[in-house]
């Protein structure tokens, strides 16, 4: 079999960060062809605008994310696009508590420490603001701007609705606020004025942080204004920048806060694009581990009720390896329908302006936020301010396409289509994590970890192939009113099963899952269908019904429609590996092996849960393409932990028996099955196969004493003997007289006496 690259045996892999070399046109660790487009390690190259790597992600060449990113496929309608025009209220049932996780996201990965900042040292010089950034703070018109020559004003009023302005700091270093606060200086400004530095002497002179109250010229506005943000003084939070107080002066109110002696995402990004000289985003696991951290934040706010409206990079801020929210001015309660809303343009989600700011909302200003993280994202506050860019147009969505899932589905235009709260995103954030930590993993291409998912179960491995019923099963959910029920339900046989499920008074969601599992046990599929479009009529955002709709396709030997389905799942849950694998065998069954190859690695890369599936998946397409390396390449990626090892190098063996590579090949098959136990018939007929083809090849070509043939060297009388003996052994194990006879011929015949 020819490599699909001329490369030298030893040559070392080119994918980043894999310690593995090139063997027969294939890396022995991570199981890429030599001559693969290299996937790099961080997405700074590519989102800056460089070529794209992304064909080396599937394990095969491609050159072009076409090929391989599923996001091309068709799916089934889910969500909005199962609901049409009738603007439903989506269901809250497909979440649950099960989705809440433990903060470990940033343990993937490592994120350089950011030291704390000399808070003196964060005050201004010279507190002006640029006139590009000079904007009415009632209507955003912009003011203040050069005219003939003449410098624009500092203060005046807005030309186009008549409200007054101002860029000059009310605040002047020395000044007392409250009596208790006194002023350092300027620290920057916003959308609310200027924000202050300065000491608190009644406590330590400790730092804080002033910054300007809304309706606050006169004593009864303020009053007013202290009453409606009072609720900030009660958020407390280890992530949440705290609010120590109010306080006023001449006629002014402030909101007093802790100093955060860190430095902000925005910041961040400036930093690194003037290092480099050129956009050059946060790397994209890196991005993520950020918004892991910050994500508890906005599930304690929205558990009080509150919305924080105006997330972005800005309000981030990182000192040593922790990072805390910043800036409340624009939190406001849930049932609010009066305040003012903040928001800024690009970050903040389209139905805010018209239905006001809720839990999806906060969730679309977090997807934006991490595509601006992770991505030079030109136009986000023009032409593409409500949408993303198209995924060929973006290198990083080719190389990362759960990333792209999951900003489309936390960015999606309906709300209802969104991530329904920060625990939900987490956890899917979270596993997209992990998969990319996999890719550009720096040991090895090959999963070295197990990780429980709270949505599905590992999938059952009992051979080469896969099946609907292998796939991974759906967790219980046991926040479910049905769960205990169900539990304690001990009928087993699919058709006894559905019809107690069926007796149920009150069918809960899970209760309905379990009755189209049993139907599809039994042969059903009428009633297991009939069940999904119930379940889908009730929420057609219940991506579960249409998890069990592939299942139900692919044991009627539908592809194309399973393909649909699971691809739709995939879009729902965009950081579980369950879809992926069930897409990945959809994509083979259908036709579209590259996809179905690239879904695979991905699998095998991140849980060894799914290593020897997507090992057996991988090596299934390679061989189809008559690439014996390949599939070799592959069934190696199944660790020795494995209950599939055993027949990973039965198979390996076979292969390599039969792939024309000479003594040195037939010399590793037998290797491959040395040191595993398989089935004596398997092994001895593996035996005559293998050391038979050796014996004519040195006949043929003449003895290589050097190599070892299943510790029998390669010259005629040594192999004769071997040969011969495997004949007996087999002979021994042959139920059939007539096979046993023709065996014990086959022996006789190689003897070496009846050949002089």
């Amino acid at each position: 079999m020819t490599p699909p690259t001329a490369v030298p045996n030893g040559t070392r892999c080119t994918q980043p960060g894999c310690t593995g070399t090139i063997q027969d046109g294939y890396c022995d660790v991570c199981g890429s062809p030599a001559g693969a487009p290299v996937v790099p390690a961080a997405s700074s190259a590519s989102a800056a605008g460089g070529p794209s790597d992304e064909g080396a992600a599937g394990g095969t060449p491609s050159t072009a994310s076409k090929i391989t990113s599923s996001n091309r496929l068709e799916s089934i309608p889910i969500g909005s696009a199962r609901a049409g025009g009738t603007r439903a209220t989506r269901s809250v049932g497909t979440g649950s508590t099960r989705l809440r996780g433990a903060r470990l996201g940033a343990g993937l990965t490592f994120v350089p420490p950011v030291p704390a900042l000399d808070p003196e040292a964060a005050i201004m010089k010279d507190p002006q603001v640029p006139e590009d950034r000079r904007f009415c703070p009632s209507c955003g018109t912009p003011v203040g701007r050069s005219r003939e020559g003449r410098p624009g004003r500092l203060e005046g009023f807005c030309p186009q609705c008549r409200n007054p302005f101002s860029f000059t700091p009310k605040l002047r270093p020395g000044d007392l606020v409250g009596g208790q606060y006194e002023v350092a200086g300027c620290l920057a400004h916003g959308g609310l004025g200027w924000i202050y530095l300065a000491r608190d002497v009644v406590l330590g002179r400790r730092w804080v942080v002033l910054k300007g109250l809304l309706n606050s010229g006169d004593a009864d506005a303020y009053a007013a204004a202290i009453a409606e943000r009072e609720f900030l003084a009660k958020v407390e939070h280890p992530l949440i920048v705290e609010i120590f107080n109010f306080a006023q002066h001449e006629g002014a109110g402030y909101i007093v806060m802790e100093y955060i002696g860190g430095t902000s995402l925005k910041d961040l990004l400036k930093q690194r694009m003037q290092r480099a000289g050129r956009y050059d985003p946060i790397p994209v696991d890196q991005a993520i581990a950020y918004l892991l951290e910050i994500l508890p934040a906005f599930t304690y706010l929205h558990d009080q009720g509150l919305l924080y409206c105006d997330f972005k990079p800005d309000n981030i801020i990182q000192v040593g390896d922790a990072v805390k929210l910043i800036d409340l001015g624009g939190v406001r309660r849930i049932d609010d329908l009066d305040s003012p809303i903040y928001g800024t343009v690009g970050y903040q989600a389209p139905e805010v302006p018209t239905t006001g700011p809720s839990i999806a909302s906060d969730i679309y200003t977090i997807g934006r936020t991490l595509a601006v993280l992770v991505m030079e994202f030109r136009g986000y506050q023009s032409t593409y301010a409500t949408s993303l860019p198209p995924v060929a147009e973006m290198p990083l969505f080719q190389q990362y396409d759960s990333l792209f899932r999951l900003l489309a589905k936390a960015c999606a235009l309906d709300p209802n289509d969104r991530f329904q709260s920060a625990d939900e995103l987490r956890v899917q954030l979270l596993g997209v994590l992990r998969e990319i930590v996999a890719l550009d993993r720096p040991d090895s291409g090959v999963a070295q970890h197990s990780t429980a998912s709270v949505l599905f179960e590992v999938p059952v491995v009992s051979g080469d192939t896969l099946s609907w019923t292998e796939l991974p099963a759906l967790r219980v959910d046991a926040s479910d009113p049905q769960a205990a029920w169900l539990a304690g339900l001990s009928v087993t046989e699919p058709v006894a099963r559905w019809t107690e499920l069926a007796k149920q008074p009150s069918p809960s969601v899970e209760v309905r899952l379990a009755m189209i599992r049993a139907a599809l046990e039994a042969g059903r599929h009428d009633l297991a269908d009939g069940t999904v479009q119930e379940m889908l009529k009730t929420d057609p955002w219940e991506w579960r019904a249409v998890w069990m709709n592939g299942l139900s396709a692919l044991d009627l030997g539908n592809a194309a429609a399973a393909r649909a389905a699971f691809n739709a799942v995939y879009g729902q849950v965009p950081g579980e590996l369950a879809p992926k694998l069930a897409l990945a065998l959809a994509c083979e069954l259908s036709g579209e092996g590259e996809v179905a190859e690239s879904l695979y690695l991905t699998c095998a890369r991140t849980d060894a849960n799914y290593t020897a599936p997507a090992a057996f998946g991988m090596a299934r397409i390679r061989l189809n393409r008559g690439e014996v390396d390949g599939a070799v390449a592959a069934l190696d990626l199944v660790p020795s932990t494995s209950r599939a090892f055993v027949e990973a190098r039965r198979q390996r063996a076979g292969l390599l028996a039969g792939s024309g590579r000479g003594l040195a090949g037939l010399a590793e098959a037998l290797d491959s099955v040395s040191s595993v136990t398989i089935e004596p018939l398997d092994r001895a007929r593996l035996e005559v196969n293998v050391l038979g083809a050796a014996l004519r090849h040195v006949l043929d070509k003449g003895p290589q004493e050097s190599i070892m043939i299943g510790g029998h060297p390669a010259r005629e009388t040594s192999l004769r003997d071997a040969v011969e003996g495997a004949y007996r052994r087999l002979a021994t194990m042959e139920p059939d007289t007539d096979e046993r006879v023709r065996l014990v011929d086959a022996a006789n015949e190689v003897r070496r006496w009846t050949l002089r």
